[in-house]
């Protein structure tokens, strides 16, 4: 391996990574920011992402996993004192093994594979990281194939959406876009291409339960922001709009609670038609040797 740079002061290097952890320009205009922890750090790299910089402690030995990304990776290696190390972790009392610096893709749609078993969540104008980032992890957890985020909204790559997506940002395309109208313009070339994708908004009000919506189809779900749900322009995007029953004194769900919900019953829903045509295949396969 090559010798690695050291770092033991708050030079400029390290204020530029300091400063991707609470300023949102910088991080966009050097297009990077920082990845903490075994899994998400090991996610990126086992998902192509580019990772420019691998930071570690200057002064402990470090584990397996630690040396063998360091010795893999094709990354510069930057030996860092554990103070400061832990400022990038954001960990007050130990400091990280490893903090990576990763290159941010291009917020092209192009990302998203969209396909006959298409699912895409989008999320309107989102306030919270930490919402973000659960989502992610959620539609990871049941085969969305990529995320949307549309207008004013936090970031995708803050570190609390980076640490709630536990990994899963960097194997689910997670995509910004200025407005709902980039996504609708998106979503009609692609059924001009011959996918005929509904977009399916979630509403208190919605006009069905969700285990009443046909979800096999290809799906766009859409998630209104935290305190004012779905605008007017995404509900006139919509073709649908189902509700999530409940009962007791809640009137409705967080909104990464409400995308799960949801993407569980587009799971289940797509499993049972899926084992119940591998089933029908079966029973005219053995009918046929009879």
């Amino acid at each position: 391996m090559l010798a690695a740079q050291r770092i033991s002061s708050r030079n400029a290097r390290f204020q530029q990574w300091e400063s991707f952890l609470t300023n949102r320009n910088k991080r966009t205009r050097a297009r990077q920011f920082l990845v903490q922890g075994v899994r998400p750090i090991s996610l990126a790299v086992e998902h192509g992402w580019t990772v420019r910089t691998l930071i570690y402690d200057a002064e402990r030995p470090l584990s397996r996993w630690a040396e063998d990304l360091l010795g893999t990776a094709k990354a510069e290696r930057v030996a860092m004192a554990p103070g400061l190390l832990a400022d990038l972790g954001e960990k007050t009392e130990d400091s990280p093994e490893v903090v990576a610096v990763v290159d941010m893709p291009d917020d092209d749609l192009a990302r998203i594979t969209v396909g006959e078993d298409f699912l895409g969540v989008a999320f309107d104008r989102p306030t919270s990281p930490g919402n973000i980032g659960s989502i992610i992890r959620s539609a990871d957890a049941f085969g969305a194939h990529g995320l949307i985020v549309a207008g004013h909204a936090a970031d995708v790559y803050d570190p609390k959406t980076v640490r709630a997506s536990t990994g899963s940002l960097f194997a689910v395309p997670s995509v910004r876009v200025p407005a709902h109208r980039d996504v609708v313009a998106w979503t009609r070339a692609e059924r001009a291409q011959g996918t005929p994708v509904v977009i399916v908004g979630t509403d208190e009000h919605g006009d069905c339960d969700v285990f009443d919506f046909d979800f096999t189809r290809p799906t766009l779900l859409v998630i209104g922001n935290e305190t004012s749900g779905l605008s007017n322009a995404w509900r006139e995007a919509c073709d649908h709009l189902v509700r999530i029953p409940m009962g007791g004194a809640a009137s409705s769900l967080n909104a990464a609670n409400a995308a799960t919900a949801v993407l569980y019953e587009i799971s289940r829903q797509r499993i049972a038609a899926h084992r119940h045509a591998t089933d029908r295949h079966t029973i005219h396969r053995q009918a046929a040797s009879r």
